[in-house]
């Protein structure tokens, strides 16, 4: 009887232990698959600090620089060349064009190290207007807790999302109400850099 009891007992364990490696594994791959889409989909902006390393050649890195206003970085050898708008792996291929002409097969490497050009921002019948930045993904109910919630004279049936487009301004029609009632959950946007709330 022990015995019997003993053999259920390992094959559950052995069972639990695969359910768990399988479900470690999924994890695992989703959070690579996530981490590769966010980087790939990533435009660099006035405003963010890089950090550019160059494979055996010190002189040729560099742990901050910053993109300025008017979209172009400062980088030995090259000069000033433009960045905003690219995606890092896009940077990274012109750099290493450039520095062909002075180094062989050079092999860099650009990371976001301070997204400062990523930021939305909240105005109107909020606690707490301003700008605020897009550490991780954000959502509108999650940029209106970041705002300090709502005042008593807010109209949150008549919220506005203004998003560029290009050069022209794309309007987007929120209503909070109804996505905290589950009946208008796709209008919970994830927001994009330079995003603008108004909360009449």
């Amino acid at each position: 009887m022990k015995s019997r009891q003993l053999i259920i007992a390992a094959m559950v364990s052995v069972f639990s232990m695969g359910v768990c490696q399988s479900v470690l594994s999924q994890d695992k791959q989703t959070q690579t698959w996530s981490a590769k889409s966010q980087a790939s989909e990533y435009r660099v902006g006035a405003g963010d600090v890089l950090e550019i390393a160059t494979w055996k050649e010190l002189e040729l890195t560099r742990k901050e620089v910053l993109v300025r206003v008017d979209g172009r970085i400062s980088f030995p050898l090259l000069g000033d060349i433009p960045a905003a708008g690219m995606t890092p792996m896009e940077l990274t291929e012109t750099i290493q064009k450039g520095l062909k002409g002075y180094v062989t097969a050079p092999v860099v490497t650009v990371t976001v190290t301070t997204p400062g050009s990523q930021k939305v921002y909240v105005l109107g019948e909020v606690m707490k207007t301003g700008e605020y930045p897009i550490l991780k993904s954000l959502t509108v109910l999650q940029a209106f807790a970041l705002a300090g919630g709502f005042t008593q004279w807010a109209a949150k049936d008549e919220i506005i999302l203004i998003r560029k487009d290009g050069a022209k301004d794309r309007i987007y029609k929120i209503n909070y109400k109804d996505i905290v009632k589950g009946r208008d959950v796709e209008n919970n946007l994830a927001l994009q850099a330079n995003d603008t709330i108004v909360v009449p």
